[in-house]
């Protein structure tokens, strides 16, 4: 393969692994308050009692 051939595959591949990467750095986990946690669980309660 010629020069240019591989500086393209390098940069391809450096180009997913960047935009993978930024992904990876930019996904926080939810910081979610007492309160905000108690109105999920009682959601998720309702929800079951109205499945059964």
């Amino acid at each position: 393969m010629s020069l240019t051939s591989w500086l393209l595959i390098i940069f391809i591949l450096l180009f997913i692994v960047s935009g993978i990467y930024m992904l990876y750095k930019s996904a926080r986990k939810f910081n979610l308050t007492p309160e905000q946690l108690q109105k999920i669980k009682q959601r998720n309660k309702e929800l079951e009692q109205e499945e059964e």
